[in-house]
């Protein structure tokens, strides 16, 4: 056989096994909570860099929305596994969804609030008391703010909720004391504006003060776990090795590029700020696992949602835990 018609055949053999593997892989869909951000950078680095891949997986991994429910896509079969935050997961499961938690993304609620501490005096809960507070009605941020102010027994005729839209102008205009953001996301943008006019900032931090309401969780159903019980094993497995390797410091390049490459809307230098501090809140100490399932965060969150009649009844959050044996 001729060198050039010899490479040829061994190029086709190498082309037919990639193919025949290629096709041996199971085909799962994944829906995100929101559209690509810093938040879905393990996510997306888990898809594009091979780890799903060497679980013997092509996993889709799909943006979220408004109109693209993790959990409602779940209980429609259109997905497999989804990310939703706790709340999604506890209302859910009020009403008798079979739905199962994998795993934590973040150990602390990047749900935080934003002050001056040169214009308002704030070292403990006790001094909301008197305050302006953004809360977005409805939202995950005025469930929180409700449970703060219960915590330190201050009633909300002994503050100001000043209702929140995505016009920051009351916050920067000193209308209101404290403004809800994301630490992880708006944040940065903000204090960066801060930072070019002189002026301070600093964060109020409900998990600091005693209020631990889950964030983000990857979820499937029962259904899924019992039925194709190797199949979320490999995904689980996948997932949280590529949530691992994008969030070393030491991968912080390629991890970075792998989010620009999804996400054509924020800036790289906006970017290279949010993963830092996306590190920080899913790993908070060196001890923690990624991934770590907090049960008494959770339990709080149910009480939470409970006691402000979120949930029409209580949950039973053990068995929405679950932990492979």
């Amino acid at each position: 056989m001729k060198p050039s018609l010899k490479i040829i055949c061994i190029a086709c053999a190498i082309f037919l096994i990639a193919c025949a593997q290629k096709e041996k892989l199971e085909e799962v869909n994944y829906r995100l909570k929101w559209l690509y951000n810093v938040s879905a950078v393990g996510d997306l680095y888990a898809e594009t860099r091979g780890y799903f891949t060497r679980n013997g997986l092509k996993v889709n991994v799909k943006p979220g929305g408004p109109e693209r429910d993790a959990l409602k896509e779940l209980e429609l079969g259109h997905a497999h596994f989804g990310v939703a935050s706790a709340d999604q997961v506890l209302r859910a499961a009020a009403k008798g969804a079979p739905i199962v938690v994998l795993a934590q993304l973040f150990q602390v609620n990047p749900l935080h609030w934003i002050y001056r501490p040169d214009q308002t005096v704030f070292s403990g809960g006790e001094e909301l008391k008197g305050k302006r507070i953004g809360v977005t009605f409805g939202g995950n941020d005025e469930a929180i703010l409700r449970a703060l102010l219960a915590r330190y027994g201050i009633a909300e005729s002994q503050v100001t909720l000043f209702s929140v839209r995505y016009d920051y102008t009351p916050f920067y205009e000193g209308r209101v004391d404290f403004w809800p953001l994301y630490l992880n996301a708006q944040a940065v943008i903000i204090a960066e504006k801060l930072e070019k006019a002189g002026e301070t900032y600093a964060f109020l931090s409900p998990d600091r003060l005693g209020v631990r309401f889950v964030a983000n969780s990857v979820v499937t159903t029962r259904e899924m776990v019992e039925k194709r019980p190797e199949t979320v094993k490999r995904f689980l497995t996948a997932l949280l090795e590529g949530w691992r390797d994008a969030l070393d410091p030491r991968n912080q390049d390629q991890a970075i590029q792998v989010l620009l490459d999804a996400d054509r809307e924020t800036p790289e230098a906006v970017v290279r700020k949010q993963l830092p501090v996306t590190r920080e809140l899913m790993l908070p100490a060196a001890r923690i696992e990624f991934g770590k399932i907090d049960a008494v965060a959770w339990k709080q969150t149910e009480a939470i949602l409970r006691s402000q009649n979120l949930i029409p009844g209580s949950v039973d959050v053990e068995s929405l835990l679950f932990t492979f044996k």
